[in-house]
Order: structure tokens, then sequence, then C-alpha cells
């Protein structure tokens, strides 16, 4: 075996170990069962991850299907199955999804063995197909959190316990300016990027103002004090509707307590943090509290130049800090601390423009819509993109808490819908200048 498909592979082992570590202290019925319409079952999920990796890393690498494997691609197709429809499906019980994740992962391990990198085929060349099966389990650990978040009454006791993230720095000026003028956004990798992370573009924006870190627990209760939720002129129209439907109050897991508030999280109560990043906010709560505030949500591009751009070398960098990957000492991922950290805990992690805290914590919303870059091309198949475009989506961007380091760069895309609050979800504001 290869050096590099022996890391590979262990990097799979990794992600795997998080996964089946996250579930354990799940029981069977909590594991089957629907919690919400807003996630499928816990079970889905496990049988998903093992039928994408069946798919892509033996079937599509030339190796024959396996025995009875072949009808449950549409069992486990997400676009066929809509979340609020699978609890209806007739779904296997948790252990024999184990079994099947065990054997599929026993057969990739073959494959990657005997197939060798080849750039002459799509999937292997830059070793591409190892990377999107890693990033592919990695997205679905994070949505199994998200319905963990979910479950009444939970008693959560995962297998390990995380340290707190520490006292924050001291905190500089509150935002900060970026220049006027042209950057690239995009990125033409073909070694871990998405395809709705390409081509590379360049985009010529005017001068703005960005939030140095995401809104506080703290700044966010100003905005519910003032009467944020039943000020009409702040909402649009949508969400007016929502908040009206919905009878929304306060942020997802927020709990009155005594004239004060709680937090709920993974099936504990805890005091509310007025220094963390607010989370669990759909994207009308955040517009609203940015309209409060007299800005507005950044763009996705403008978010992606604060993040990305270093203007002294006309250069896109990998991460907020440069081009070096994640550690514990820039940014608050890979379930590190299972909750966002106080804003100013990441100096180290600060972008070109002094912006911190822009990977992990929270998925931060956008004020764009999701679509493709100019010249975006489907690859590997259609469905993980372009069948999202230009329905309703808004993108978000930098990772949270519970992002797992393979699955987020500067140029990762993530999406959902405006209403949707049980991802783990915050915000920064913008303005023009």
């Amino acid at each position: 075996m290869s050096v590099v498909c022996d890391e590979r592979l262990g990097r799979l082992s990794d992600l795997r170990a998080t996964t089946l570590r996250l579930i354990a202290p799940l029981t069977e019925e909590q594991l089957r069962t629907q919690h919400s319409p807003l996630q499928g079952p816990i079970v889905w999920d496990l049988g998903h991850i093992a039928n994408f990796e069946e798919q892509w890393a033996v079937r599509a690498l030339r190796a024959p299907a396996m025995p009875g494997s072949v009808p449950q691609d549409r069992l486990y197709d997400p676009i066929v199955n809509p979340r609020r429809m699978r609890g209806r499906l007739s779904l296997p019980d948790p252990a024999t999804a184990l079994v099947y994740m065990n054997y599929v992962r026993a057969r990739t391990t073959e494959r990657f063995e005997a197939v060798p990198l080849d750039d002459t085929h799509p999937l292997l060349a830059k070793g591409f197909v190892y990377n999107m099966v890693a990033q592919h389990e990695a997205q679905h650990v994070e949505t199994i959190l998200q319905t963990v978040q979910l479950i009444p009454d939970l008693q959560y006791e995962p297998a390990w316990r995380p340290a707190g993230p520490g006292r924050p720095r001291s905190r500089d000026t509150e935002a900060v300016v970026v220049p006027a003028g042209p950057f690239v956004m995009g990125t033409d990798d073909r070694t871990i990027a998405y395809d709705n992370e390409r081509p590379a573009h360049v985009v010529d924006l005017p001068a703005y103002q960005i939030d140095r870190w995401p809104v506080t627990n703290g700044e966010y209760l100003d905005f519910m004090e003032d009467g944020g939720y039943r000020r009409a002129e702040l909402w649009c129209d949508a969400g007016r509707a929502w908040v009206h439907e919905t009878g929304a109050l306060h942020p997802g897991g927020w709990v009155a307590h005594r004239g004060g508030w709680r937090e709920r999280s993974l099936g504990r109560s805890s005091s509310l943090s007025l220094d963390c990043p607010v989370v669990h906010v759909s994207w009308y709560e955040a517009s609203a509290y940015a309209r409060w505030r007299g800005q507005r949500l950044p763009s996705e591009a403008e978010w992606e130049k604060a993040a990305a751009w270093d203007a002294d070398s006309a250069q896109s960098r990998g991460f907020p800090w440069g081009n070096i990957g994640p550690g514990p000492e820039r940014a608050n991922l890979d379930l590190r601390h299972l909750a966002p950290a106080p804003v100013g805990t990441y100096p180290s992690g600060s972008s070109p423009y002094g912006c911190q805290q822009m990977l992990g914590d929270v998925w931060e919303w956008t004020g764009s819509d999701f679509g493709p870059y100019p010249g975006f091309v489907a690859f590997p198949y259609r469905e993980y993109s372009a069948a999202h475009f230009a329905r309703g989506h808004k993108v978000l961007r930098g990772g949270s808490w519970a992002t797992q380091t393979v699955a987020i760069r500067n140029t990762f895309r993530n999406w959902d819908l405006p209403e949707r609050r049980q991802i783990f979800a915050g915000f920064r504001c913008a303005a023009d200048v």
C-alpha cells in the first residue's frame, strides 16, 4: 500500500471513529425515530453515508456492485426522499446499517489499494474521490448532530468531555473596512473543492464594512429586548410570515429562566454566554437583526474577500490565516468544544483584513442566493449542487464547531433555506461605506 493511500484510508478511519462515538450514546429508538420534519432519522444518514461511499469509491472505480446494494441507491437518494419523508421509508435497524457501513468500508479499502491515482480518470485525478468521500461523511456527522439537538428530553453523554475554549483575548474595534477593488473568488482546485466552488473568477467590489466577529448572544439579546421580533418594519414579507407561523421570539435552543435566558445544547442546559456567537438563528432572524442595526448581511463575495484576499500578494488564501490547515490555536472546529467559543478567542486565526473566527464556531448567513459561478460545470454528479440552484436557498460560509477540518476552507459554500435554523448558524453584519 502506498504512503498516500495509507494516509487517506487513515483519514477515513478517523472520520468513521468520530461518527461511531457520536451515535454511541443514542438508543436504537432515538436512531430510528424521525424527531422533526427538518431532519431525517439518523439511521437514514448512516445508510446514506455507506451508499454514497459504495457508489463513488467502489462501483465508480470499476468494482462490481455488492449483492442487493443497487436497490438501496433509491432508498438513500436525498433528492428522491426529502428529509420530511424519510421517517416513512422502510429503513434497516441501526445494527444492519452499521454492518452495511463496515462492508462498504472493506470494499473501499480494497479499491483504494488496487486502483492507483490516475490523472486521466476524473475521480482519481489528484485523489479527488478520496477527499469527496471523506468530506461527505464529515458533512453528515454535522447533520447527525443537528438531529441530536432536536431530540426531545435528550440525555446525551458523548464519549469524551471537551475542555472549554478558555477566556477570550482583548477585543479590538468591532468592524473592519475592506477597500474597493477586485479579488479572486472561488478556486480552480481539483483535489478537494466541490464543483460549486469552481472556477476561480475575478469579482470587483466597492468598499464596505464588515464585522470583525460574528454577532454575539449579548448583542442579539439587545435586539430582542428592543422588540425586534415584534417590529414588522425589520422583517421582509416572508420573514414576517415565518414569525407569525412559528411564533418565534428567540433563537432556537434558548430557554426562558427566572427572568433571563439559558441555552440548551445536546441535552444540556447552561447559562447563556453573552460573549459567544449567537447560534440557531434563521436567515430571516439574521436579516432582521442586521436591519435593526442599520446594516445588512454581507454578500458571499464580501464574506470571501474579507476572509481570503491578501492585497499585498494579490492572492487568495486557503484559510483566513494563510495556507496552513486549521489547528486548535486558530479555529474552533472538529467538535473540539461542542459549542461556539467566545469572540476574540482566536486572534491567530485572523484574516488579512483583521476579521476573526471566520472559520469554525458558527456557519454565517450571507445575503446571497445559492447559484453557479460563471463557467460552472457539474462534477461528478448534478445533484450535489446544480439541483439546488435557484431554489430559494441562501448561502452560508465558514463552518461551525461541528464542522470537521476536511470539509472547510475559505471557498467552501454551504446553503440552506432561509427558514431553517436547526443548523449551527449565526452571522455577522456588513454595511456600505
